[in-house]
C-alpha cells in the first residue's frame, strides 16, 4: 500500500494576498464616505451662504434708509417679516405687547426696558441719535439672524 520511496514533503501555503489593489468592497466604502464627505460640506457651504444672504437683506434693507426714522423703520419691518417665523400673528402685535413679544426667550429683556423700546416710538422722534441707531441695530440684527435661523 505505500511506497517506501515516496518522498512526502510538508504542504506550502500559497502566498497571502496582496494589499493592493483593494476588493470592491473597499472600493465601495470609500467610494461611499467620499460621497458622505462630499455632502456634508456642499450642506455646509448652502448653510453658509444662506447666512451670509440673510444677514446682507437685513444689512442692505437698513442701510438704504437715509434718515434715522427710515432706518428704524426698516428694522421693524425685518424684524415682522421674521417674527412670522415664531407665530404667523406676530406681525400684527403693537407697542408694549409687540416688544414683550420680541424680548420672549432672552435672559434679559432688552426691547422694553433696553435699547430696544426705541422700536416703539423711535420711528416718529426728531431727535434720534446715530449711537442709538447703532445700539438698536445690534439688538434687532441679532434677534433677526437667530428668527430666520443664520445664528444658534
Amino acid at each position: 500500500m505505500s511506497d517506501p520511496t515516496l518522498i512526502l514533503r510538508d504542504i506550502h501555503q500559497p502566498p497571502p494576498p496582496s494589499w493592493w489593489p483593494p476588493a470592491p468592497g473597499w472600493w465601495m466604502l470609500f467610494a461611499a464616505l467620499l460621497l458622505a464627505f462630499a455632502a456634508w460640506a456642499w450642506w455646509r457651504r448652502r448653510q453658509k451662504l444662506r447666512r451670509a444672504a440673510i444677514a446682507r437683506l437685513f444689512d442692505d434693507a437698513v442701510s438704504a434708509a437715509e434718515t434715522p426714522a427710515a432706518k428704524i423703520a426698516a428694522m421693524s419691518e425685518q424684524l415682522r417679516r421674521a417674527s412670522r417665523r415664531i407665530d404667523p400673528d406676530a406681525d400684527r402685535f403693537e407697542g408694549e405687547e409687540w416688544l414683550r413679544f420680541l424680548d420672549r426667550g432672552l435672559p434679559q429683556p432688552v426691547f422694553v426696558a433696553g435699547a430696544g423700546a426705541l422700536l416703539r416710538d423711535g420711528g416718529f422722534r426728531r431727535d434720534v441719535g446715530e449711537t442709538e441707531i447703532e445700539g438698536l441695530r445690534e439688538i434687532v440684527r441679532d434677534r433677526f439672524l437667530r428668527w430666520m435661523g443664520a445664528r444658534k
